[in-house]
């Protein structure tokens, strides 16, 4: 490649490095995330929404939850512009103070009987700041460690990162579980505020880890030969929109199963079944353990056969056991509902989110990677996640009850599975040396595309 910058690969001491800040900042700010999204299932109706009906302040709580879901996009956008102009690291040293900052100041709300409606209104404020900050985090982290892997082994390395969504699942649901247990019945009085305000100590952690790494070869290779884009959004459009679409759709069936299982099925254990909240905690976190040491293995086999293979495995299993999740549960039994959780977070969610983390990047030309991969895994979750919990809340409450749900997201998975046959399988494709990703339709000799 005439004119090239020959990169030679990160230092096994940097390598560990990025891996292990990748991998804990994405715990961080999932972690950040995810107690929002137990929060609002178990104790935000009584604390922001204390005059509404259960069922109206669940579908509040949950408008709360969605809401972030709107901006993630915008910060996709955003940080993956800087990620793309000015390097991954600078963007993900951001990302995550912004989302610890605002995580903390979730947990110093005064409750609507303190403050009335404006503690409804500041919690929706600083959601949005978290989706801001989570779209740009999830891009910047999988490109960290795919773009320091080599080929053969990108799966594996961009799946670490994608540990931490079940990471900081297990950790939340213990944190929870924990304040649940100190409060006692205080617990939407004051114990749900620990979870968040102990967010402080992990932001101090990941962010020394964050500042101690290197930027990727990748886009030092294309800065030193002054290959990047003045744009990227525009270059993205211009190149990609095809595979970003598809990207989109393919995780949109993802996101509902996911949210319909980790998220709603919380609300519905305690409204609709009456259960105490740590039967759900307990089921979501054994779900979440056994995500932990799933997804590796999942990144290490699309390794050997495909991103395409093992995705689609994990959208089949989704399907499936949308028939089987919501009568585990509707049995009352504590080893049900952990085996239920068990299966769709263990098999379903972690073969498909073990994917996204080397299938996504691989999709977009370096010049556009950082907005390319995190745009389209943004904006799945407005038509995915953000309506999910909302949509189950709805067709529970209405005459066709659970089945409805089971019927929600076969269309859902089954619109995923389409849009990932339509995409090119990518595993054997380079990430550096060029400006363009690689599909197996390319020539393998020159490995070029467009």
């Amino acid at each position: 490649m005439n004119g090239s910058t020959t990169v030679t690969p990160a230092p096994r001491r940097n390598a560990a490095r990025v891996l292990a800040s990748s991998t804990m900042g994405s715990v961080i700010e999932w972690y950040d995330y995810n107690i929002y999204a137990t929060s609002a299932a178990v104790a935000f109706p009584t604390v922001f929404f204390p005059h509404s009906t259960p069922f109206i302040g669940a579908m509040q709580s949950f408008a709360t939850f969605a809401a972030s879901f709107l901006l993630r996009p915008l910060g996709a956008l955003v940080f993956g512009h800087f990620g793309d102009r000015h390097g991954r690291k600078t963007s993900l040293v951001v990302t995550i103070v912004v989302m610890g900052v605002s995580t903390v100041c979730i947990g110093l709300i005064p409750s609507a009987h303190t403050i009335g409606a404006a503690a409804p209104a500041l919690l929706v404020f600083f959601r949005l700041v978290q989706g801001v900050a989570l779209g740009g985090e999830w891009g910047g982290a999988v490109l960290m460690t795919t773009e320091h892997a080599d080929s053969g082994r990108r799966g594996l390395w961009g799946s670490l990162p994608q540990i931490g969504s079940p990471a900081a699942n297990l950790c939340a649901s213990g944190m929870m579980a924990l304040a649940a247990f100190v409060s006692g019945g205080a617990f939407t009085q004051w114990g749900w505020r620990i979870p968040f305000l102990a967010g402080a100590v992990l932001l101090a952690v990941g962010l020394v880890m964050r500042l101690t790494v290197s930027d990727s070869p990748a886009f030092q290779e294309i800065k030193e030969q002054g290959h990047t884009s003045r744009f990227p959004l525009v270059s993205l459009f211009r190149h990609d929109t095809r595979n970003l679409l598809l990207a989109t759709g393919s995780r949109i069936g993802v996101d509902v199963a996911y949210y319909t299982f980790a998220t709603y099925s919380l609300s519905y254990l305690t409204a609709n079944l009456h259960l105490d909240t740590d039967v759900g905690l307990i089921a979501l976190a054994v779900g979440a353990a056994c995500e932990i040491v799933v997804i590796p293995l999942m990144g290490l086999l699309s390794d050997r056969i495909g991103r395409k293979k093992v995705f689609l495995a994990g959208l089949t299993i989704f399907a499936a056991w949308s028939f089987l999740f919501f009568p585990l549960l509707d049995s009352g039994s504590q080893g049900l509902v952990v085996l239920a959780f068990a299966v769709a977070l263990g098999l379903g969610h972690a073969s498909t989110w073990g994917v996204m983390g080397s299938l996504y990047p691989e999709l977009f030309r370096t010049q556009e990677r950082y907005t390319g991969a995190s745009f389209s895994f943004q904006l799945a979750g407005i038509f995915g996640g953000a309506l999910a919990p909302f949509i189950a809340t709805a067709l529970v409450a209405s005459s066709l009850g659970t089945g409805g749900v089971t019927a929600y997201l076969l269309a859902a998975t089954a619109l995923s599975a389409g849009c990932l046959m339509a995409l090119p399988e990518t595993f054997r494709s380079r990430l550096r040396g060029e400006s363009t990703p690689v599909g197996l339709d390319a020539p393998a000799a020159t490995e070029t595309r467009r």
